[in-house]
Formats: structure tokens, sequence, C-alpha cells
């Protein structure tokens, strides 16, 4: 009851001003060559919406992009005069009442805040809107473009009530309540964006939804690292983590050597160390939809076949840089999504094993551009068989990033191209 009372009292507080500027908003009309991006989380972290942004900027597009500034977004972002970045308040949650009334009051702020700053924006053809989250972006944004004249787009990358059921429960009340508003207001879009065709044919089935998939591709400026490159960031991890340091001295006093690499005193060339260990690297996001504990079971596994004599490197293991292996241990949480940071990892012909999920095969073709497993078990077996003969070129490993070398993938800007832009020049 007590939301309920905040959320009437903030509406009636703050919707007559918000109608009038609509109203002027309304009078100047929207711009034809002008899109909003929303994002209602971290900009630095939502790689898709800034792709989108700066795919509409290369379009001809002037873009006004709103979101939470909590990092960095990417250069290429910050310094196109085309997209001007605005700033949401990020509400954290009250430390008194119980879970429902800090619920309900921060998404009445959100509410009401997104709908200020829509309002005072320019005018837009389109809004694009990222999904999840979407409670209450989704009915906001449609309410804002009703009165503005924009068209609301969609960009489906997993289902909200999917994630929330992870922490709460599938069958809790806030889990069934946040399902039932995503497939009455995801009906509200003008366009439907999703990132599989599994999502695709649910979206149509069970939702009532046309949309189209847009497969994440790498960015540009995903690409295999340089040895050069590689060497100077082990060199300067080397200062703050023992593990990137030399495990031996060089001959030459004047030679500088990582764990893995070393430059040249003389011709500045730097070249691998014959004996040096892998390095394994795992991305993540920190949700509940990933279980680390699969990859330190495999690791405890990998690391008795050494003590039991198997002729294997030692593992070097990261969070995320460059690296010989890619490990992905993201599970959607709803079935349908696809993991980005794998796309990003093939951008840097990084072969990569991953946990199997309802629609993984959409981006990993096993034993193609890398490998799929269940349990820590059968991850162990991929390490052997991939380490076995580390760094010997004829190993598999090698192999699969040959291949990944020599395809032509598809970069974001192509495949936006293709797929996105015929959808809003035509409308």
């Amino acid at each position: 009851m007590a939301a309920s009372y905040v959320a009437l009292l903030t509406l009636c507080l703050f919707l007559p001003p918000l109608l009038l500027v609509a109203w002027k908003h309304w009078r100047r009309g929207r711009a034809a060559r002008h899109v909003t991006v929303v994002v209602l989380g971290d900009v630095g972290r939502s790689p898709r919406m800034q792709y989108h942004a700066l795919s509409l900027a290369k379009s001809g597009f002037s873009v006004t992009l709103l979101g939470f500034c909590n990092s960095k977004p990417h250069d290429e972002l910050l310094q196109s005069d085309r997209i001007q970045i605005v700033r949401l308040t990020d509400l954290q949650r009250l430390a008194v009442g119980p879970h429902i009334l800090q619920y309900g009051v921060k998404v009445v702020f959100q509410a009401v805040h997104l709908l200020w700053k829509l309002m005072c924006t320019k005018p837009a053809a389109y809004v694009f809107l990222q999904n999840p989250p979407g409670l209450p972006a989704i009915a906001v944004c449609w309410f804002a473009g009703c009165l503005c004249g924009s068209k609301l787009v969609v960009d489906w990358h997993n289902y909200g009530y999917s994630i929330m059921g992870l922490v709460h429960g599938p069958s809790h009340p806030l889990v069934l309540l946040a399902k039932w508003y995503e497939k009455l207001c995801g009906r509200l879009s003008h366009l439907n964006l999703c990132v599989t065709n599994a999502m695709q044919d649910d979206l149509a089935e069970n939702w009532g939804i046309k949309a189209v998939t847009v497969y994440d591709k790498p960015a540009s400026f995903f690409k295999e690292t340089p040895l050069d490159l590689q060497h100077q960031l082990f060199m300067k991890l080397s200062h703050t983590y023992p593990v990137f340091r030399a495990r031996s001295e060089s001959s030459d006093p004047d030679t500088e050597r990582s764990a893995f690499t070393e430059r040249d005193a003389l011709s500045g060339a730097v070249t691998r160390l014959c004996g040096r260990p892998a390095l394994l690297v795992s991305s993540t996001s920190w949700t509940e939809d990933e279980d680390f504990s699969i990859l330190l079971a495999a690791l405890e596994k990998f690391e008795h076949l050494i003590d039991s004599g198997e002729s294997l490197p030692s593992l070097v293991c990261v969070i995320t840089g460059s690296a010989d292996l890619g490990v992905c241990l993201h599970r959607s949480s709803s079935g349908l999504d696809l993991p980005m940071k794998v796309v990003d990892m093939f951008g840097c012909c990084l072969p990569v094993c991953a946990v199997k999920f309802q629609c993984l095969h959409e981006l990993v073709k096993h034993e193609e551009n890398g490998l799929v497993f269940e349990d820590s078990e059968e991850l162990a077996i991929q390490l052997q068989m991939l380490f076995s003969k580390f760094p010997d070129p004829a190993g598999k490993l090698h192999q699969f990033r040959k291949s990944l070398r020599e395809s032509e993938q598809l970069r974001w800007d192509e495949s936006w191209e293709r797929t996105v832009l015929p959808l809003i020049s035509d409308t």
C-alpha cells in the first residue's frame, strides 16, 4: 500500500509539467534524422547499444544516448560529434523498509525520471530501447513516443523476468508480475530486434511479437593483438602480478622478458618463449547465469593430470586479456540469448570452450570454431586435448585459431547495415 501511495503522489506532482513539456515538443515536431537510444543501465557495460548508437551516427542520424554513466564508454562513441550522452540518475535502493517497498519506490522514480529526460531531449523519429531491463522503461518509452510521435524499437537481449527468476525463483510474485508486464508492454513497440533465431521463434509463438534477428558481431576494433602489444601488456602486468614475470633470467641482461615473451635488446623483435605457460581467459559479467565452479573444478582436474605425469604446460588463468584459449561459462537464464564475450573472443581470433545451453549452436560450432562442454569433467578433457602439444603449431588449439583467422567474420557495422538500417529507412 505504501508503495502505491508514493507512486500516486509522485505522478500527481510530476505529470502536469511533463505533459506541458510534451505539448511543446509536439508543437516542434519530431526530427526525421534523430534517434534516441535508451539504456536503463550502465552505458559503458552495454556494448550492443553503444554499437547501435555508432551505427546510427555513421548512417547520418544524430543520436541522444540516455543511460547511467558508471563506466567509460568506447572512445569512438565519446569522440563522435553526432552522439550526445545524457546521464540518467541511478537511484540506489532504500536502506529501510520491506524489499517490495524499496523496489516500488525505485521503479516509480525511474519511470518519472526517464520520462522527464525523454521529454527534455530532442524529439526523435525512433527510440531504441534495450531490454532487459524493461521495467519500467518499455511503458515509459512507449508513452513518450505517443506524446512526441516517436516509434519504439525494442532490442530483446533476454527476458528480464527470467533473470529475476534466478534470484527469487520462477514462481515468485515479482517474477510473475514482471513476466506479465514484459509480455504486455513488449507488444506496444513498432519494431522488435532480438539476438537469436530461438528467441525470434519464442517471441512469435509465446508472446505474439514479430522480431528480426540481429546477431551480435564483433566491432571493428576487436582484432588479434600484435605480439609487440602483447609483450607490453605482459610486462605491465608483471609489475603487479607475479605469474606474468619471467620464470628465468636471460643470458643477456638487456633482454626484456615476461613469462610468455621476450624482446631482443639489439633488434627490438619480440618472440614467444618456447617453454612458456598457456594463458586461459574467461571474461565475466558476474551475474547469476554464470557458474565459475565448473572452471575451478576443471582446473583442479587439469592439475591432477600434470601431477600424474601428463606432458601439459603450466596454465595461467585471468579474467580478461590476450590469451591462447577463452572459456565461457554463461548459461542463458532464458536459454535464448548468446554470450557477447564469445563474439568478442572470436573477433580477436581466440578459440573458445563454452558451456552448453539451448541455442549456443547459433554461435559456437562444436569442433569447427571451438568446443562445447556440459560439465567440469568434459571441460578438463578438452583442456587436456587442446594443450597436449602446446605450443606446437600442429596442435588442435593452433588449428582452431588458424580457422578463425582464415574465416571471413562479418563485423557489426556490415551486419547492422544489412538488417537494421533497411527497417528504419523504409519506415
